[in-house]
């Protein structure tokens, strides 16, 4: 039997740990096994350990080190982002303002907001899979405290406009937190130039281990915690540091900096050759937000008549992982609540597949995708009675 070579085409869902990241992530787990806590000399090189590696993630989204909280990833820096501004707000009437096509990590925290009292506004997009800043602007209230929308869509790449957004927070005097996991170390990220009071990202969607991630947290912005323990990360996140994953976390950013502008223009490169080489050798199909702003290794492609699962199936077997969208809503029965926000029926948002590239990704692997593709729409078009019955 003929082993089937294997390409990875859904960095949106998670990233191969680099060379680079291994090369530090080794040592630091043998070598650096002191608590950051501790006074003595182990304690103190897991300290110094941490510190350096908290200057080359601050780097990565031009922020001060000290406003750079460690914590276990993305969700629970949303988390921590919502629910502890939210909750440290002595306010009787709390509002809060977000999107409807943010990651679940925000949307099922507002959620849990809502079962506690908080009133929150879930503002929809355009067909682009942009917010509207003056949508934004419309729903404030009084009593809104937080305003949170998502730097990068992880499933369209679509991304908002941030620094706008963030202006209207600070005329009205309300926090705002962005959401940047599928944003930073793919696109430049300022945090000060974008305006934002809170900014999430996670480690192991730019090439360093899952649960590692960072929340940047304005110094003066009041922020309760969550958990309750010691008095770690400044008072800020209990619970002693994961160093080695802060290490590695280092060097996927320092990493990232380095490599930032050409792997941005290679991977825009890959990803719009991508979308022609579908676009041309098959028929009623399409790019889902395609026109608007996008990260550069991110495109959503509709294949009507299709089921995006069967497709996901398909190219497995063909050896290329895709999605067919979030992998945090993956088993999920209802089709992508992305796409049914922007405007697609459910037909459509379930005949979506996800293609998110890497650095690992090639032009002969993106040729042999548009490939594989072409084959599976054509075999499973021959079988769908939904594709038969609109041509």
């Amino acid at each position: 039997m003929v082993e089937v070579q294997r390409f990875y085409f859904d960095h949106n869902a998670t990233t191969p740990v680099s060379p680079a990241v291994l090369e530090v992530l080794v040592p630091a787990l043998l070598e650096v096994y002191g608590n950051a806590s501790s006074i003595h000399q182990h304690g103190q090189m897991a300290k110094q350990k941490l510190e350096i590696a908290r200057r080359q993630v601050a780097g990565l989204i031009a922020c001060d080190p000290k406003d750079l909280v460690f914590l276990s990833g993305g969700t629970e820096a949303d988390n921590l982002a919502i629910l502890g501004t939210v909750r440290a707000n002595l306010a009787s009437r709390k509002h809060v303002i977000t999107t409807t096509i943010e990651h679940p990590a925000v949307l099922n925290t507002c959620r849990q907001l809502e079962r506690e009292g908080v009133e929150v506004s879930y503002v929809r997009t355009g067909s682009d899979g942009v917010v509207d800043p003056a949508d934004i602007h419309h729903a404030l209230r009084p009593e809104t405290i937080l305003i949170s929308v998502m730097h990068a869509n992880n499933e369209l790449g679509a991304i908002q406009p941030i620094r706008e957004i963030a202006a209207l927070a600070r005329e009205a005097g309300i926090l705002f937190h962005a959401d940047g996991v599928q944003a930073a170390g793919k696109i430049p990220v300022d945090v000060k130039a974008l305006g934002v009071d809170l900014y999430s990202i996670s480690g192991h969607k730019f090439h360093a281990p899952k649960g590692i991630g960072a929340l940047y947290v304005k110094h003066g912005t009041r922020l309760g915690p969550i958990q309750f323990g010691g008095r770690h990360e400044r008072e800020r996140r209990p619970g002693t540091e994961n160093v080695p994953g802060a290490v590695a976390l280092g060097q996927a950013a320092a990493s990232a900096i380095e490599n930032l502008a050409t792997e941005t223009a290679r991977l825009a490169a890959l990803r719009d050759r991508l979308e022609t080489g579908i676009l041309e050798r098959l028929p009623a199909c399409g790019v889902n937000a395609g026109r608007s702003p996008r990260t550069p290794n991110t495109t959503n492609v509709f294949f009507d008549g299709l089921e995006g699962e069967a497709m996901v199936i398909s190219l497995d077997l063909k050896g290329f992982a895709v999605s067919s969208g979030s992998a945090c809503s993956s088993g999920a029965v209802e089709p992508s609540h992305v796409l049914l926000a922007i405007g697609l029926s459910r037909e459509r948002a379930r005949a979506s597949l996800r293609f998110s590239l890497g650095h690992s990704n090639t032009e002969e692997q993106v040729d042999a995708l548009i490939d594989a593709v072409a084959e599976s729409a054509a075999h499973l078009r021959k079988l769908s009675p939904t594709y038969t019955a609109s041509v």
